[in-house]
């Protein structure tokens, strides 16, 4: 049985990981960050004798590393997102970790994970496309839902991309929320549902949502995704139209689009090159 290892931040996303590899015969050896994934993981566990679940702590590397050198694990992904402020309040770093930050010039997304990264790949485990069991839910290209976005719609969407990819290949953040071609929030490590909260605070109903992908994306860590609890924010925002990037964009629940055709929401997928 082939082996994979897991590395579990919070929401479904894990949880979908754990269905299709274990589906497809792979034999998974989670291991569940303890402040952001979701405890249910150790009952979807016990109903799957080839998995097997191990709980750090934020900041542990080193336990996880030996966690998955033990269990033979020549690959891993990860799954889930952990909150970027945590590396500000709550990270106790053990001597691994430390040792990548007290070397990185800058501790944003992507130079801690490629770091980390690196970290595993001297111990002879790869870390791999964080999609690579779940590419039938990534986004598609055109209009996903049932109402296509209006002229207005577009224009703002036009012209919120040309901002969005700049910031997110600062990586600053991956979704802007925009009217009347104006930027009204920018995302910076708060997360999308709370940028598309305050632009509903700031500009009322008829804000416009722009979620990309990084310019040179690497699906290994970080990939933008999307699902029921963006609708919720959308609608009680007033937000009318959400574009994301075609392949690039995980689509995690099964009603997404035609929760989204319910509250009138348009949502496009942008093709990239």
């Amino acid at each position: 049985m082939p082996r994979i290892g897991l590395i579990a931040g919070n929401g479904r996303f894990p949880f979908l990981v754990l269905e299709a590899a274990t589906r497809l015969g792979h034999d998974v050896t989670v291991v569940a960050i303890r402040e952001e994934a979701d405890p249910a993981l150790e009952q979807a566990a016990a109903d799957r004798p080839s998995v097997r679940v191990h709980w750090i702590s934020l900041g542990q590397l080193g336990r996880c590393t030996e966690i998955l050198r033990d269990a033979g694990v020549p690959r891993v992904l990860m799954a889930g997102q952990v909150k970027h402020t945590k590396l500000f309040s709550g990270l106790v770093p053990d001597l691994t970790l430390l040792s990548i930050l007290t070397r990185l010039r800058s501790r944003n997304a992507d130079a801690l994970i490629s770091a980390v990264a690196d970290a595993l790949r001297t111990n002879g485990i790869e870390l791999v496309d964080s999609t690579v069991f779940l590419r039938p839910l990534l986004a598609g290209a055109g209009t996903l839902t049932g109402r296509a976005p209006t002229a207005e719609e577009c224009d703002d969407l036009a012209f919120g991309y040309a901002v969005a990819d700049r910031m997110a290949g600062l990586d600053i953040g991956q979704t802007i929320a925009v009217k009347d071609r104006a930027v009204v929030a920018v995302e910076a490590m708060e997360g999308t549902d709370d940028v598309i909260a305050r632009a509903g605070r700031l500009a009322g109903p008829g804000v416009r949502v722009v979620k990309v992908a990084k310019p040179n994306q690497d699906m290994r860590f970080d990939v933008p995704v999307v699902g029921l609890p963006t609708i919720r924010a959308m609608q009680a925002a007033g937000a009318t139209v959400l574009s994301v990037d075609e392949g690039k964009t995980l689509v995690l629940d099964r009603d997404f689009f035609s929760a989204a055709d319910a509250a009138g929401i348009a949502i496009v997928g942008r093709r990239r090159g």
